[in-house]
This record gives structure tokens, C-alpha cells and sequence, in this order.
């Protein structure tokens, strides 16, 4: 099948190129079938691909990871709105993306761009000794949400862990993050998603939603700067609003390009 289909990559939550986590934006005037988006993820092979539609005076949002599709991705968002900023000349200082999520808004702060989310409600998890099994390291402790968000003591836990893999797939929830205090940041995470294609996340903006009200209660503040400890690396700016968590980050573009 012949089709010509403008693409972008950006590095989301990225300060220089070759940092953050990179999504493929695929703009649409129309849907195109599912299995055709799910192809295509497949084949660029990232985390996430995002596609958009105009929508009234909004953008109807999907995000596929090369497996399947997602209800939530912070990243991929992040990287949309940067196509539309700065590539296709979006007039106006907020965007709104409809999604499985909900509304979700970002708006361009100078070089960063500030995403809208929900907050995620943690609650403690039972899985401690499938966890400990998996990292080969007691966790201080774990709840569930959206993913697994297992607590570590020591920052170097969360940047030495080595999990396998393997009992991470056979787990219920869409991945799991792993954090701890930092001494430099707020604190430190990391992102394993095996069971979608994802070993691990370079930066996942979505994760934040469940860190930011954990760490609100640990460190008694509501605003934070975090890193996460991927090879590519990451740093994102979160501010817990409410029931909303606002999520920062700049992004950069990699490459532009056409399918077909």
C-alpha cells in the first residue's frame, strides 16, 4: 500500500538532541484505520507514536506503542504539541488534545511546555516479594495505580537496578516505575514497560502523575524537579494542582520526513 504521510521525531523532555525520549508525531486530516496506525508504530519502533486530527477547535489524540495502543503518554503528547508550536504554526498559547485520558492542555512557556494531566491515586500494592524477586532488592515500598510505583531507599538502587525482565512482563499493570530521593533532584525514577515492547522508557511524562502526589506527601512541597536515570536520560519539571498534575519539559526535533 502506497501512502505519503508527514512525520516528525522529537526528543521529548529534552535539553539537546540525542537526550529524552523520542516519539514519531504523525499529523492526520482524517483517521486512518488502526491496524494502519498500529503498523506504523511497529515500524518506527519507538515508545510511542502519536497521531492527531483536528477537532472543532481541538485535536483528537491517540498514542501507540509498537505493540498496542495506550490510554495515556505524557511524552508523546509533549512531542505533539511541539509539531504543532513550532512546525505547523498552531496560533494561540494553549492546546487541547481529547483523548481516552480525558482533555488534556498544554501551553508553550518560553522554551518549555506545560501539560495538564490528571492526577493518578496511588494505593498500596501486596506484589513486594514479586517486586524484591524482579529488581533482587527489598523495595522501602510499592502501590499500584496505572503501573507499579516501587519505592527504593537509595538513589543508587533506582540507577544500578537490572531487572528481569521476563517476571516484569508476567505483572498485571501497564509497567512499572521505580524511584527514590535524590541528591541532586526532587528525586530519581525509571521506567520499565516489557509487556507493551518497552524494556525501559527513556523519560515518561505519564509516570509523573502517579510520583507527583507520593512525593507531595515524602517532601512536603507540591513542586518538583526530577530526573530520570535512563541512558538517554531526562529531567522533568511536576506540580501537583489539585486533583491536576502540571507537567514541564522542552523537547527538540530530530528529524522530518514523509512516509511512502
Amino acid at each position: 500500500m502506497k501512502m505519503k504521510q508527514k512525520i516528525y521525531q522529537i526528543d521529548a523532555f529534552a535539553n539537546t538532541l540525542f537526550e529524552g525520549n523520542p516519539a514519531m508525531v504523525c499529523p492526520l486530516d482524517e483517521w486512518i484505520s488502526d491496524e494502519l496506525m498500529q503498523q506504523i508504530a511497529a515500524e518506527n519502533n519507538l515508545s510511542e507514536t502519536a497521531f492527531f486530527v483536528p477537532k472543532d477547535d481541538t485535536y483528537h489524540l491517540r498514542w501507540f506503542t509498537p505493540k498496542s495502543e495506550v490510554d495515556m503518554c505524557g511524552h508523546a503528547t509533549l512531542a505533539s504539541a511541539y509539531v504543532l508550536f513550532e512546525c505547523m504554526d498552531y496560533v494561540g498559547d494553549t492546546i487541547i488534545f481529547e483523548t481516552k485520558s480525558g482533555a488534556l492542555t498544554v501551553q508553550k512557556e518560553g522554551e518549555k511546555f506545560v501539560m495538564d494531566f490528571p492526577l493518578q491515586i496511588i494505593v498500596p500494592s501486596p506484589i513486594e516479594k514479586e517486586i524484591e524477586e524482579a529488581f533482587g532488592i527489598k523495595p522501602v515500598a510499592v502501590f499500584a495505580s496505572m503501573d507499579y510505583i516501587v519505592v527504593f531507599e537509595y538513589e543508587r538502587d533506582v540507577l544500578n537496578a537490572q531487572p528481569d525482565l521476563v517476571l516484569l512482563k508476567k505483572l498485571d499493570l501497564r509497567g512499572v516505575c521505580i524511584t527514590a530521593k535524590s541528591t541532586k533532584y526532587d528525586f530519581v525514577t525509571r521506567f520499565f514497560a516489557p509487556k507493551y515492547g518497552i524494556d525501559e522508557d527513556p523519560v515518561t511524562g505519564s509516570a509523573f502523575t502517579q510520583l507527583a502526589g507520593y512525593w507531595s506527601q515524602v517532601l512536603g512541597k507540591r513542586s518538583f524537579h526530577a530526573k530520570q536515570l535512563s541512558s538517554r536520560g531526562g529531567e522533568v519539571w511536576a506540580e501537583l494542582a489539585g486533583d491536576r498534575v502540571k507537567l514541564s519539559g522542552k523537547c527538540v526535533k530530530y528529524l522530518e520526513g514523509e512516509i511512502g
